[in-house]
């Protein structure tokens, strides 16, 4: 089951969710590499927003001060001995969460895209258990910083393999913006692509049985720090991201089995 969820369906937050979001023990994973200009907004954000969980900065071998700023406004931090990319310090973050037994892991970008004020929003479908993992989406309601048009393309031509492999509609394949229960952290701490991993997890989550549900967001451009992602690389993303989800349609996937 994929559900889509506009922000004013969204507002089933509720008693139900106020207490899921004081009583689930969250793990907000900010994966970085050199944004020591935006960390600190990043951490101070989450705080503000979702004071009760725990933030962890993987600090993927970041060669500025993104330790230290990290650290300095409170957060723990895993610091990896060299860059691994989104997908290496993505399963770090999810074996931390398994190991220490998270009931929900969110990832929130350190680049500042993502806005913690919306963290409500992507947690709700996972809290109240009608989601394995819940996706912020740029394109339910075509609102805020939406990239550029070479990569929406992209976006779309990914989007349209996925929903296809899947037979659920999917809109935004490449958002980073997600929450995770236990069973999709579960999936995760042992099965996740090295690079641009969000388009195969998807499907990854759809051959183990869990659901999906995406959720209207908007998001900002980045407040610091350069994108990896250029026009070069925009192609060889599409090419090597195609490539993996054949490869991926080839493996056996046993569905996952968690006690809650």
């Amino acid at each position: 089951m994929n559900a889509v969820i506009t922000k004013k369906d969204s507002k089933i937050t509720g008693e139900s969710l106020r207490q899921g979001l004081t009583s689930s023990k969250i793990l907000i994973i900010i994966p970085a590499y050199n944004e020591e200009l935006s960390i600190s907004h990043v951490i101070q954000d989450v705080k503000t927003h979702c004071p009760a969980a725990h933030i962890l900065v993987i600090n993927d071998g970041s060669k500025d001060r993104t330790r230290e700023v990290a650290e300095a406004n409170g957060a723990s931090v895993i610091t990896l001995p060299t860059n691994l990319g989104i997908g290496g310090a993505m399963q770090t973050g999810y074996r931390y969460a398994h190991r220490y037994g998270y009931d929900v892991a969110v990832q929130v970008d350190g680049d500042g895209q993502h806005k913690a004020e919306q963290l409500h929003l992507i947690l709700a479908p996972v809290l109240s258990g009608t989601a394995d993992l819940a996706i912020g989406s740029r394109f339910i309601e075509q609102t805020g910083f939406l990239s550029s048009a070479s990569r929406r393309a992209g976006i779309k031509i990914l989007s349209t393999i996925v929903s296809a492999m899947t037979h659920k509609r999917v809109l935004d394949v490449t958002s980073g913006f997600r929450a995770a229960n236990k069973r999709a952290i579960s999936v995760f701490q042992s099965d996740y692509a090295t690079d641009y991993p969000e388009v195969d997890s998807i499907v990854l989550i759809h051959r183990s049985g869990l659901r999906t549900s995406e959720v209207a967001v908007i998001m900002d451009a980045r407040t610091g720090g350069k994108s990896s992602i250029n026009a070069v690389r925009s192609v060889y993303y599409m090419i090597k991201v195609t490539l993996a989800l054949f490869i991926r349609s080839l493996k056996a996937t046993k569905p996952v089995e968690v006690q809650s």
